[in-house]
């Protein structure tokens, strides 16, 4: 799937479950707190790591990666940000910034 079915898919979703109250404030609000439950997921395998803490783990990274992916989107919609223009946009500016001196 790429970003702009994704953006649309969001947009509908959050219309049929009635996301499309929340306000930009509490869409950011909630995209805080799946970036902080990604960090758990990611911060319960940094230290003493085994195979199978990792595999779960894995799984459940995945998982918080669409919350925040999707909270991104919608909070873009409120905006009436396309995403996919915006990342277009980036990606060229990105070509001519200098990282390091």
């Amino acid at each position: 799937m790429d970003i702009s079915s994704m953006q649309k898919y969001v947009k509908q979703f959050s219309e049929e479950k009635g996301f499309h109250v929340n306000t930009t404030h509490t869409r950011t609000l909630y995209l805080v707190t799946e970036v902080g439950e990604l960090a758990k997921e990611i911060l319960s395998i940094s230290f003493n790591p085994t195979e199978e803490k990792v595999r779960l783990a894995k799984e459940n990274i995945g998982l918080e990666i669409y919350d925040v992916i999707f909270n991104v989107l919608d909070l873009a919609n409120r905006l009436e940000i396309d995403v996919e223009d915006a990342c277009r946009k980036k990606m060229e500016m990105n070509k001519h910034r200098i990282w390091y001196e």
